[in-house]
């Protein structure tokens, strides 16, 4: 039996992952809060290089990290956190030498455009609804979000009021469809939204550097063009430009 998954996991990577009718086939794996970012970019990439045709799973950092743990065919994950990076590092499951940091982002509380709420000390206060947060021990904006709620010794005094996400774009979705009163994600989510208002950025120093890495899998049949792709996206002034375009910035 084992032998029988290992020879369909096998036929199964080979099929999604190489050339198809002359073009190369690749399937990145990113952060949910890059879905929009990535589409443009994806489209972007392949106008540049027709020869290349690029499918994107979007999903928790921790979630998709389990996938490729469990042999899912992938060229290329890109994290909310180098922690998902550095756990498939230890397990010797990427190519190192193709380990980049792309971007940063930031941490925000968000909550509906008609809301009271002024900054993260109303969570203590005013505030008596729903609070959303990514669930922590897989999407890195619940892991940033608690750390800000610790350094703010507002960790305890919003636990019983505390919901937890999948990924940080239900959190999105929770405050837009007002199931949350507030909620903990990116700015560049926040971004996004016309249906949600900032009502402040997480201090300095109040979580760690919220940074995207990226890498290609060991097991990808298309090392050479899946890190090329790697490449441009945090060289290409084309990438860049997107990127900077929904809130995210260089590393360098």
């Amino acid at each position: 039996m084992k032998k029988i998954l290992t020879l369909m996991l096998i036929i199964t990577m080979t099929a999604a992952c190489t050339k198809k009718n002359g073009t190369v086939e690749l399937t990145v794996s990113a952060a949910a809060s890059l879905k929009n970012t990535m589409e443009e970019t994806k489209a972007a990439y392949e106008k540049a290089n027709p020869g290349t045709a690029i499918t994107v799973n979007y999903a928790s950092s921790g979630s998709l990290q389990h996938q490729i743990e469990e042999g899912a065919p992938v060229d290329v994950f890109i994290s909310a956190s180098p922690k998902q990076i550095n756990a498939l590092k230890e397990k010797s499951l990427l190519e190192d030498s193709t380990i980049t940091q792309l971007y940063k982002n930031s941490i925000v509380l968000i909550v509906p455009l008609d809301s009271d709420i002024s900054g993260f000390n109303d969570l203590s206060g005013e505030m008596t609804g729903k609070l959303a947060l990514g669930e922590p021990a897989s999407v890195p904006a619940g892991q940033y979000a608690m750390e800000v709620l610790v350094s703010l010794k507002l960790a305890d005094t919003v636990k019983n009021r505390t919901v937890f996400a999948k990924d940080v774009r239900e959190v999105l979705t929770w405050v837009e469809s007002g199931n949350a009163d507030a909620g903990i994600v990116y700015r560049t989510d926040a971004m996004i939204s016309s249906k949600v208002k900032m009502a402040a950025q997480a201090p300095e120093g109040s979580h760690k550097p919220v940074i995207y890495p990226g890498a290609v899998i060991k097991t990808s049949p298309n090392m050479k063009p899946a890190s090329e792709f790697l490449k441009w996206l945090s060289t290409d002034k084309d990438a860049v430009d997107i990127f900077t375009k929904y809130g995210f910035s260089p590393v360098n």
